[in-house]
């Protein structure tokens, strides 16, 4: 067909097809082609198809109610009557720019935009608009090409109209495209807002009203679960520039604040596994799971996890578990206290020199996690046995009954697993 009308273009003396202009291109430049482009259309075919506007918006009508379910279910309220002005205002306006190619089309512009702006129960409203469009386009073009060849258009021209009816049905597709496009992001910026009051609110330090975090919740589409997980984020020093990221609609995100995180329900904790992929350049630390008026106290164990990965107090991976590592927690929660206790159970210990200390320290310590006989421990340590029943005598002579008391024991053996762990010693 294209090459036929292309033919018969170069036999009628046409000049080379050129593409139509856009509804959404602003007046300037292009004006002047577009008018040319209009007028290898004879301006005698408006008063031929305008009396059949009515006939032919009925017959495309009919033909989306037969083909498309959506349309015939919404024939009533807004959208059916959004659809029925939609028709007749596409067939009078490309009869309107066959008679005056420059006449101004701002009105319907804006109704082709706010088609794009529907919902519809069936599906995406875009792919209900792209099919109607392409089902009124045929109609048309079959309607129009039977009057016409009525009324002895010559074939080149009919071709040139075929070429105009689905490029302008083109035209109205974007527009659609662009009101529907305009209104997503507009509810998405109005969602990510709620998104971040609903974080504020979640992770603030007064537990939020029931009622109104269900309200805020709702406008951000984020359902409230029976308990939350908590997650701290940190930039590593080596990434080149900050990252940002679209992670799950299950979680809730603050990228951008001086302490990052991240908030989800317990039940979507195999969401946290992809954060490595989704999070490139960042280091994570994920608290522990609790109810969510608890969050806050979640994220503040999430934060001082992250503070001990990066201090090197735990490896240092893209995602580290709070309750993976609660025993270095524990003992690292507060370390003037664990200093001091150190001080004083190791004081003994205290005139050795370096090398002496740690020997000893190590096998202190795993005497006192084991209570195995000397040569359990000698292969431990990979020593010979009677070099430990050596270091075990002097332990005995610096420490004495101290070693007998349990309360002093529990004492030894905290401050040497707090040091070991701020040495490094996994």
């Amino acid at each position: 067909m294209a090459e036929q009308c292309d033919a018969e273009d170069r036999a009628a003396g046409l000049p080379p097809r050129i593409a139509f202009d856009s509804l959404l291109s602003p007046p300037g430049a292009g004006d002047e082609v577009a008018i040319d482009l209009w007028s290898l259309l004879p301006a005698e075919l408006a008063p031929l198809f305008r009396p059949r506007v009515q006939d032919l918006t009925e017959e495309i009508r009919t033909e989306l109610n037969r083909a498309i379910p959506a349309f015939g279910r919404r024939v009533d309220g807004s959208f059916g009557r959004a659809v029925t002005e939609g028709i007749g205002q596409a067939v009078l306006q490309f009869v309107d720019r066959l008679a005056d190619p420059s006449a101004p089309q701002d009105d319907r512009v804006r109704l082709f935009r706010e088609l794009g702006l529907h919902e519809l129960y069936d599906g995406p409203i875009l792919d209900v608009l792209q099919t109607a469009y392409r089902i009124g386009a045929r109609v048309a073009w079959r309607r129009m090409a039977q009057v016409g060849e009525q009324a002895g258009i010559p074939t080149a021209t009919l071709c040139l109209l075929a070429e105009a009816i689905f490029a302008y049905i083109d035209e109205l597709s974007a527009l659609s495209v662009e009101g529907h496009a305009s209104v997503r992001a507009r509810e998405l910026g109005a969602v990510e807002r709620r998104r971040r009051q609903l974080l504020e609110v979640v992770l603030s330090p007064v537990p939020p009203n029931p009622q109104a975090l269900a309200r805020l919740a709702e406008g951000a589409r984020w359902p409230v679960p029976e308990r939350v997980v908590t997650i701290a984020l940190e930039q590593r020093e080596d990434a080149a520039a900050p990252i940002g990221a679209t992670v799950d609609s299950r979680v809730l995100v603050d990228l951008e604040g001086a302490e990052p995180c991240l908030v989800l329900g317990e039940q979507d904790r195999d969401l946290v596994p992809d954060l490595a992929a989704e999070l490139p350049g960042w280091r994570a630390a994920v608290g522990p799971a609790v109810p969510v008026p608890a969050a806050a106290e979640s994220l503040r164990w999430a934060r001082r996890t992250l503070g001990l990965v990066a201090r090197g107090a735990l490896p240092d991976v893209a995602v580290t578990w709070f309750d993976r590592h609660l025993s270095v927690l524990w003992l690292l929660n507060d370390p003037f206290l664990v200093n001091e206790i150190a001080a004083r159970a190791l004081a003994p210990m205290a005139e050795l020199t370096g090398k002496q200390h740690d020997k000893l320290s190590e096998t202190l310590l795993i005497w006192l996690e084991s209570r195995r006989s000397a040569p359990e421990i000698a292969h431990l340590l990979d020593v010979h046995p009677q070099t430990v029943r050596y270091r075990l005598r002097q332990l005995e002579r610096l420490f004495g009954s101290t070693l007998d008391d349990p309360d002093r024991r529990f004492d030894l053996e905290v401050a040497l697993r707090a040091r070991r762990t701020l040495r490094g010693v996994r």
